[in-house]
């Protein structure tokens, strides 16, 4: 007999349901916050809007998710871990539903922030979650299900929306995201365990600013923070627009066919695990440069005129990215030690406002070059993140008693 205190152990029936419970949460999360990602150009040409104004409906989502991130933590401390996921997931698929009937473009806006705010209390609450309910050696395996849901549901959300506008519009592919969301909200509701383990804590609202303060004095963790901002801009950059770039001339792809670029995150998440599995023999300060050229090597690629070098350049942009992602978020934990939470949490910060500031800015890129333009935006971006993969190589490494145990990528896109 289980005392109900007693951590939950894989092989048994709620570690099991525990481990469903958060792949459905990483798919709804992922597919919800970048469904609209695809719909870019069909959202500017039925508003009229410019390349950089669409582009909103993805950076103002990400930015409030990323000073959400901050604060989510906080807030489960007092009011718990699977209560604060549920509602995130509840509200963020019913908000997603009303953007598909909204008329106005700044209504579906506002719907998009408040989306992305509600958003941030699954990635910024689901570690500690599965930490506070799961055996130390049963952990891994939980939140490996919970990153593959990630990006199943961030590629899964933006192939169904680009299927549905195809055949539909975008309002409708809009619904269909919603609703799925909505549908794995409440199977993750179903499955996952009541907190066994929680306390409750009143919080000390104070040691986010002093916890920073410790976090910044860190050389390492300010280049890694540099790195993630710079890197997810050229990331977001390329498959925002790359939509605008594909649909028209000189190729005219359909928006079926440009959705499906969106498969080539399968190799995203073969790139990671190779790129996690070589810096882990090899040590990440030797190897982390080796994926940031690989992704500008892919940027310059979608210079070329020929359609098969175009999606070949954003499939090794894809390798590149997350190959340097998975490095760079595993580095972050062990260099945060004890503070690896808040460690992490910055991170996401930094990572998330790279996807909608530079994202963004990306689109003024694209107004004002075309995609020569986006292309020379982002290799400058690139060649600043390979610079900072040089300062790093000369960071101190911490000592064996200052690191935490690494845990993996904190994230996918």
């Amino acid at each position: 007999m289980i005392e109900p205190s007693s951590p939950l152990i894989a092989g048994t029936p709620g570690y099991r349901r525990l481990t469903w419970a958060m792949l459905f949460a990483g798919f709804a999360t992922f597919s919800t916050l970048y469904a609209v990602q695809p719909l870019l150009p069909l959202l500017a040409a039925h508003y009229g809007l410019s390349a950089e104004a669409s582009s909103l409906a993805v950076s103002l989502a990400t930015g409030p998710l990323a000073v959400g991130i901050l604060v989510a933590g906080a807030l489960s401390d007092r009011w718990g871990r699977r209560p604060l996921m549920i509602a995130a997931m509840m509200a963020a698929g019913v908000l997603t539903l009303a953007g598909a009937v909204m008329p106005g473009w700044y209504g579906l806006l506002a719907l998009r922030f408040l989306a992305g705010l509600a958003l941030a209390g699954v990635p910024a609450v689901a570690m500690a979650y599965v930490a506070e309910e799961v055996d130390a050696a049963s952990i891994g395996s939980a939140m490996g299900l919970y990153i593959a849901g990630s990006a199943l549901g961030g590629m899964g959300g933006r192939l169904v929306a680009s299927m549905v506008a195809a055949v539909a519009d975008w309002r409708w592919a809009l619904a269909a995201v919603g609703l799925a969301g909505l549908v794995m909200a409440e199977a993750f509701r179903r499955l996952a365990p009541p907190s066994r383990r929680f306390v409750a804590s009143d919080g000390d609202w104070l040691a986010l600013p002093r916890g920073a303060a410790r976090l910044f004095r860190d050389p390492g963790l300010r280049l890694l923070y540099a790195e993630s901002f710079l890197l997810m801009g050229v990331f977001v950059t390329i498959y925002n627009y790359a939509g605008f770039h594909l649909l028209g001339p000189p190729y005219g792809l359909g928006q079926a066919t440009v959705g499906a670029v969106f498969l080539l995150y399968i190799l995203g998440s073969i790139s990671s695990s190779m790129f996690g599995r070589l810096a882990g023999k090899a040590g990440r300060r030797r190897i982390f440069w080796m994926p940031v050229a690989i992704l500008i090597m892919g940027v310059a690629m979608t210079a070329a005129a020929p359609l098969w070098l175009v999606i070949a350049g954003i499939a090794v942009v894809t390798i590149g990215f997350f190959g340097a992602h998975s490095i760079a978020s595993a580095w972050v934990g062990r260099r945060g030690g004890a503070a690896r939470g808040q460690a992490a949490a910055w991170y996401l910060f930094f990572y998330y406002m790279g996807s909608s500031v530079l994202g963004s800015a990306g689109g003024m890129a694209w107004t004002r070059g075309g995609w020569a333009g986006v292309v020379g935006f982002c290799l400058v971006l690139g060649a600043l993140a390979l610079i900072g993969s040089s300062l790093l190589f000369r960071v101190r490494p911490l000592a064996e008693s200052e690191q935490a145990r690494p845990v993996g990528p904190v994230t996918p896109a």
